[in-house]
């Protein structure tokens, strides 16, 4: 295989990714959420890891996670700057109260202990099978059947029901870091 092949196999593979390492997550359609798009542009906080910018609390968390919505998804992204795809719109997230995570889907369901659908509170990881067999999405709780996560190349980062038919099929279990 030739040199512009095998570049033009890895470019490909690179625009049909989505969720960092993971593969695509398509956009249902329609894609559901019952919560209206922030009028407001989010708030951008400093660069992760520098020092915590809240001591931690449930509601900080959920505070500073929610003030991140409408931030755009990026493939890649780690950044409010530059916008985030789903691990790692979790991780800066983390990040704002130092807590360590790794970066990848992957990695992030082998992290933490896991917590049982009627356990899950606010910090814990979600995990989604969008597609076939393997944990492909993560979001973070806000509660019991609320999340916030970025969605997919068309979207922003957004608050979704749990209990909603496209996520409850798709849920694969939660997994506690806090």
């Amino acid at each position: 295989m030739g040199f512009r092949a095998t570049a033009w196999i890895v470019a490909l593979g690179l625009t049909l990714s989505a969720c960092a390492s993971t593969g695509p997550v398509p956009r249902p359609s329609p894609f559901p959420s019952p919560y209206p798009s922030p009028a407001t542009p989010p708030a951008i906080y400093p660069a992760p890891l520098a020092p915590a910018v809240h001591s931690f609390s449930t509601a900080s968390f959920v505070a500073a996670a929610k003030q991140l919505a409408g931030v755009h998804y990026q493939m890649g992204g780690e950044s409010p700057t530059t916008g985030f795809d789903c691990s790692g719109y979790v991780k800066y997230v983390y990040s704002l109260f130092r807590i360590p995570i790794p970066r990848a889907v992957g990695e992030q369901y082998r992290a933490g202990k896991p917590a049982r659908g009627t356990e899950i509170k606010a910090g814990d990881l979600l995990f989604f099978k969008i597609s076939g067999n393997t944990v492909s999405h993560v979001a973070l709780a806000l509660g019991p059947d609320e999340f916030i996560h970025a969605p997919n190349s068309t979207g922003v980062v957004r608050i979704e029901k749990l209990s909603s038919p496209y996520w409850h099929s798709r849920f694969a279990g939660a997994r506690r870091i806090l």
